[in-house]
């Protein structure tokens, strides 16, 4: 008996066939819950059936590629899931339905990958944030979520988003990063890997700043692992993605409020919280506003070696962020006492860039060493100082210690640290 010919079908054929076989799994699934871990496959098992009743016989390619469309948009992430599976994207962005582009080794790259339309592009957009417990819509267009492996997902849609929803995917490498990688990545170098672990462990506070992507929270992971085991860590972010790992860690997530503006527990409610929990350490994943003024106290009346991260260029502009965010808790406090309270309570800032080959570096590391007048002294201990640009647009530098003893020096002797001057010494 002969095979039945193939049919042939336009893009506007398929795309009704998309939205057909779509309709009745998703009528499907509603009837009847599948079992826990049988989704996927009940989810094919509906697509059999729905396509039986078109009486088509498309390529055998062609159909697998629908299903698989179709599967990958109920149950995982639509067009996007090759390239969550895909270890060496770092970064996803999906700047319209038709244009996605990827971060690969710290370059930007368009793919050839889009979605039907736009309420494709929607409707992952739900698949990702509804199993998190967040809502996007239009009277609230924007969402920060967490994907379960802890890649960190921002969201945003019409009419804030004028040419179409936007999502922006930062995934996180499975495999934990260590002082080694850094050091072989070029990142840092040995004897400024001996110097930040002093620190840390002499409960130095410690602002890590920088700008997107420039690897901030990395470091920050690599940082904590420095803590002792025996001290008692509570960490707080908005959407949970530090790796600390040490078991005694009390993690808490921000709470959006309710769609009538009740309940939710911002950052700044969650540091005020964290004192009551008797830490050891603080670990704050980023300050972006008021809370600003919570750690800084917090780093002032006894819970010291805390840890955080913010956005900001340069250890000088790190400073000035601080400030601000200080001046928005709505304190009314003067400029000059929000410089002292952090001239008071920082110890050290950390400048983690990225250059302009998409490699990321530690370019400062820089100690508050106090105020003069209205002014918040500083003195880089580390720098990275760049002497050329080769032809294929590599970034060719050093990383120097500038020859300058930090205050602290005392702090970190005590800690069991005897560092040497030749650590701090300019070479020739």
């Amino acid at each position: 008996m002969s095979e039945a010919p193939k049919t042939s079908l336009s893009s506007q054929d398929l795309n009704k066939l998309r939205d057909f076989l779509l309709d009745n799994v998703q009528r499907g699934l509603a009837q009847n819950t599948p079992r826990m871990g049988s989704r996927r496959e009940t989810i094919q098992d509906l697509l059999e059936k729905a396509y039986a009743q078109t009486k088509l016989q498309l390529d055998s390619d062609l159909r697998k590629q629908i299903f698989g469309d179709i599967a990958d948009t109920l149950h995982g992430y639509g067009p996007l899931q090759p390239l969550l599976d895909d270890e060496s994207v770092t970064e996803i962005m999906v700047n319209s339905h038709r244009n996605v582009f990827v971060e690969r080794a710290g370059k930007l790259i368009r793919t050839d990958i889009q979605f039907r339309d736009e309420n494709h592009l929607m409707q992952v957009i739900q698949n990702i944030v509804q199993p998190l417990g967040r809502r996007i819509g239009e009277d609230s267009p924007s969402v920060d979520a967490r994907l379960p492996d802890g890649s960190r997902v921002n969201a945003i849609i019409p009419p804030v988003a004028i040419d179409g929803a936007s999502v922006t995917i930062r995934k996180f490498s499975k495999e934990r990063l260590g002082v080694p990688a850094l050091i072989n990545f070029g990142s840092l170098t040995d004897t400024m890997a001996q110097f930040l672990e002093a620190c840390v462990r002499a409960r130095l506070n410690i602002v890590i700043s920088g700008g997107t992507g420039s690897g901030k929270t990395t470091l920050l992971n690599i940082l904590s692992s420095f803590i002792p085991e025996r001290e008692r860590i509570v960490t707080i972010e908005d959407a949970a993605e530090l790796q600390i790992q040490q078991e005694h860690v009390v993690r808490l997530e921000t709470v959006p409020p309710k769609e009538d503006g009740s309940g939710g527990m911002p950052v700044r409610a969650l540091v005020r919280n964290s004192l009551r929990m008797r830490p050891d350490r603080i670990v704050i994943g980023e300050v972006r506003g008021g809370e600003a003024l919570d750690m800084l106290q917090a780093m002032n009346t006894g819970h010291d070696g805390s840890l955080t991260t913010l956005h900001a260029n340069t250890p000088r502009d790190a400073i000035s962020r601080l400030e601000t965010m200080v001046l928005m808790a709505g304190m009314d406090l003067p400029a000059a006492s929000a410089r002292q309270q952090i001239a008071s309570a920082i110890d050290l800032i950390v400048q983690q860039s990225r250059l302009t080959d998409g490699s990321r570096k530690v370019t400062y590391i820089s100690e508050v060493s106090g105020m003069e007048g209205d002014i918040v002294v500083m003195s880089d201990i580390f720098r990275f100082v760049q002497t050329n640009i080769t032809p294929d647009g590599q970034v060719i530098g050093d990383m120097k210690a500038t020859g300058i003893r930090p205050l602290f020096m005392s702090r970190l002797e005590a800690a069991g640290f005897s560092l040497g001057a030749k650590v701090f010494m300019t070479p020739r």
